[in-house]
């Protein structure tokens, strides 16, 4: 009863602050030039994170505001997405389900998030063209390769077709370990996995006795010109190595 409370008094809190940020959409971001919507991005991402009791934990240095990059990162959870945008305003590539999320999949659409058709043949050119184009305006882009989501204490292999891209782009490369924590203890109460429904997901999220806490780890940094000398296959060999060797860190692998 305790639980189905808290679920209650939360989720009524963060629906309405997802129809804040719907509105913010339709309204500001509507008119107003990327580099204003970037501050709004990180304080809306923010106060999510506190209305879901989620609390960061920031470790590394991430890359400069207004310094293009490519930020790399494991995938656990829709709230990944958030995590990174309340440290800078990112654009992240991400499958075009997910824009059929209710509510959420309109927010993320509406943050500047690049959809990628899977099923197209073509997918990988357009989405490469568009990242050029961020890249160009000094935005970062953020990646989650492995392609879907994993329970967070490991790192599934990497798919490498987008970081040519960042190849071609000219542009440094950083990865990002992402920890999940139930108080103290490392958990996958709150990964999005498998079946599981989004509502259950949020569920879980919202009536748990312990909050979640998250560790936005910026591990190792890959300059530009390094990247130029070396193929997809290597630099996706590099960041999935980067990244297991953080995420995996606890469990003495």
């Amino acid at each position: 009863m305790i639980a189905f409370g808290r679920f209650l008094f939360f989720g009524i809190l963060l629906f309405f602050w997802v129809l804040l940020g719907l509105a913010i959409i339709a309204g500001y971001f509507s008119w107003c030039g990327v580099h204003k919507k970037q501050p709004v991005i990180r304080w809306w991402s923010r106060q999510l994170l506190c209305l879901c009791r989620v609390r960061i934990e920031l470790q590394g240095a991430p890359a400069a505001q207004g310094t293009a990059a490519l930020w790399v990162a494991n995938h656990v959870s829709w709230l990944d997405i958030f995590v990174i945008n309340a440290v800078r305003s990112t654009h992240f590539v991400a499958k075009s389900e997910i824009r059929r999320w209710p509510l959420l999949g309109w927010l993320v659409a509406g943050a500047g998030t690049v959809f990628i058709e899977r099923q197209r043949r073509h997918a990988i050119k357009a989405v490469s063209e568009q990242l050029s184009h961020l890249f160009a305006q000094g935005q970062v882009v953020g990646l989650f390769p492995e392609g879907t989501t994993s329970d967070g204490l490991d790192v599934q292999r990497f798919h490498s077709s987008l970081f040519g891209t960042a190849i071609a782009a000219n542009v440094p490369l950083q990865t990002i370990a992402l920890r999940f924590y139930a108080g103290q203890q490392r958990s996958t109460r709150f990964a999005f996995t498998g079946d599981q429904s989004l509502v259950a997901n949020i569920w879980q999220l919202l009536s748990s006795k312990e909050p979640a806490r998250v560790q936005c780890i910026f591990v190792d940094a890959l300059p530009a010109e390094q990247c130029a000398r070396m193929t997809r296959a290597e630099i996706s060999s590099w960041a999935w190595h980067s990244i297991r060797q953080a995420v995996a860190a606890e469990r003495g692998d």
